[in-house]
């Protein structure tokens, strides 16, 4: 069994098409808030490179305003922070319950990792009714370094007390995976809709549709003895 079973936040677990009614309100039309998450990916992984910390909260801030220059729609600094607060008012993908219930009761520790910062993930988690089912809430805000560098794999692992090999991520962003794998996790994909695993990342033990059939994947090879284990490296 693994010593923690990894999971990512938004959109891996937290169901982000609930912002589309407030970006149609706002912008027109709900296709705004895909534009805006990878303005926010973009400037988080920009801001990692070249080693110039912001935290997710502030990166959401800055790509809005970006989408709002770019389409000459500019918000009033209230619309702005409606739409950035409705981040931590999301529901849950209808699969996560049952899957991370399954997964629990199967006596799998599990554990979220998130590039939201501690407060803004334990509000989201609680929000969305999943919280209960994690040991532990690791955000990348407390080593100021964005996944998928390494440092918050690193940080999660130290402060679980478990080898780098023993860990599974658990993702619906090709990204994620090769930061976990790059820091010797094993990896699992979700392929929420629109999700692609990219050729040039490492590919992952297991992929499904949702959570609940990645969980019914690793019962069944925990239950066979079949769970791999990633190759230790400096890092574990």
């Amino acid at each position: 069994m693994y010593s923690a079973i990894v999971f990512d936040v938004n959109e891996t677990l937290l169901d982000l098409a609930a912002l589309d009614s407030v970006f149609a309100d706002h912008f027109g039309s709900a296709h705004f808030r895909k534009e805006w998450f990878r303005e926010v990916l973009k400037l988080a992984f920009a801001t990692t490179i070249v080693g110039k910390y912001s935290d997710f909260g502030v990166i959401g801030k800055a790509a809005l305003e970006i989408v709002e220059k770019r389409h000459n729609k500019l918000c009033a600094e209230e619309q702005r922070g409606e739409i950035l607060s409705m981040m931590r008012k999301l529901p849950a993908h209808p699969d996560v319950p049952a899957g991370l219930d399954a997964l629990k009761k199967c006596g799998f520790p599990l554990v979220a990792l998130t590039n939201s910062t501690g407060p803004s993930a334990e509000a989201q988690l609680t929000h969305a009714g999943i919280r209960h089912y994690f040991q532990s809430v690791f955000s990348a805000d407390s080593v100021k370094r964005l996944k998928p560098a390494w440092e918050p794999y690193v940080f999660a692992a130290k402060n679980l007390g478990a080898a780098a090999s023993s860990l599974l991520m658990v993702a619906a962003h090709s990204w994620d995976l090769a930061g976990a794998t790059a820091a010797g996790w094993n990896a699992a994909f979700i392929a929420r809709p629109g999700q692609i695993l990219d050729a040039l990342t490492a590919k992952p033990w297991l992929v499904a549709p949702d959570l609940g059939q990645l969980a019914s994947q690793i019962i069944e090879a925990n239950r066979t003895g079949r769970l791999p284990r990633a190759p230790r490296n400096d890092w574990s």
